[in-house]
């Protein structure tokens, strides 16, 4: 059995762990079978975990989370550096080139960008000028859209397509025309299902309606995953709150009718209200 790595330096000797545990003679068998796709699904539940640690203001657990997100970037550098492709250190000095290169008034001449605002617009000027750049190697029509990962949740992205497309005018002018187009996609997917729409047909609908809620959120400087986190959190404690209710009666869910448990639900609602 191999003896752990002793490596004093944190970084250096989280590489060698992932490299051992790479090693197909005698590392992990599941690490070993790992692919970038396999692996992508934690990489995103260990950013939401950061995240959520972040909101509960949880300062241990965002330590090991924080871990656990470097260890899916080593875990990404070395599947990439078996691959030839590029390795941690590619990766380090990529984004280190990035950070200099967007700010220009830290680490070169340009001055100016004096408050947290100016840095924003100097940040997308920069971002803009690096997609303009792409496009132009790949042959092909700079888009406002480019650079909006698809990868995103889908809430996320509905909001930063729409900011890119309303930063060149496409846009509502004011949350009282977003509400109105809320009202008639809302039409639209009544009248499907009244119709017995298919499944597609539903999805299309029902999607428009979710993008125009978006919007809403968007108009009314609400982010939409928060709002939706939020709503989630509450629904959660409601009915936790119907189950303690039942389980204090010897019963459980599936005991009780939907009138009980609603009734539950409302006196779950008054402390909140």
């Amino acid at each position: 059995m191999n003896k752990p790595t002793e490596q004093t330096d944190p970084m250096t000797r989280l590489l060698a762990i992932m490299a051992q545990l790479r090693n197909r003679e005698n590392g992990c068998p599941w690490d070993v079978e790992q692919t970038f796709a396999t692996i992508a699904p934690y990489t995103i539940e260990e950013a939401y975990e950061v995240a959520d640690a972040i909101e509960k203001q949880d300062w241990d657990g965002l330590k090991d989370e924080l871990g656990d997100l470097l260890f899916q970037v080593v875990f990404h550098s070395q599947m990439a550096s078996e691959e030839n492709r590029f390795d941690f250190a590619d990766v380090a000095g990529s984004i280190s080139d990035k950070m200099i290169r967007r700010h220009p008034h830290v680490f070169g001449d340009q001055s100016g960008i004096d408050d947290a605002d100016k840095q924003t617009v100097n940040w997308e000027v920069q971002k803009a000028a690096e997609r303009a750049a792409k496009a132009k190697t790949e042959g092909r029509t700079l888009s406002a859209l480019d650079g909006v990962t698809a990868g995103l949740p889908a809430l996320m992205r509905a909001t930063k397509l729409q900011k890119r497309a309303a930063r060149v005018g496409f846009d509502w002018p004011d949350a009282d025309h977003v509400i109105a187009d809320v009202d008639e996609e809302l039409g639209e997917l009544k009248e499907e299902i009244g119709t017995g729409g298919e499944h597609d047909r539903l999805e299309d609908e029902l999607g428009d309606v979710l993008f125009t809620v978006v919007n809403l959120a968007r108009h009314l400087g609400v982010d939409p995953e928060a709002a939706l986190r939020r709503t989630n959190a509450k629904f959660e404690r409601r009915f936790r709150y119907v189950e303690e209710c039942l389980a204090a009666e010897g019963r459980t869910t599936a005991e009780a009718s939907l009138e009980e448990m609603d009734a539950y639900w409302n006196a779950a609602k008054h402390p909140e209200s």
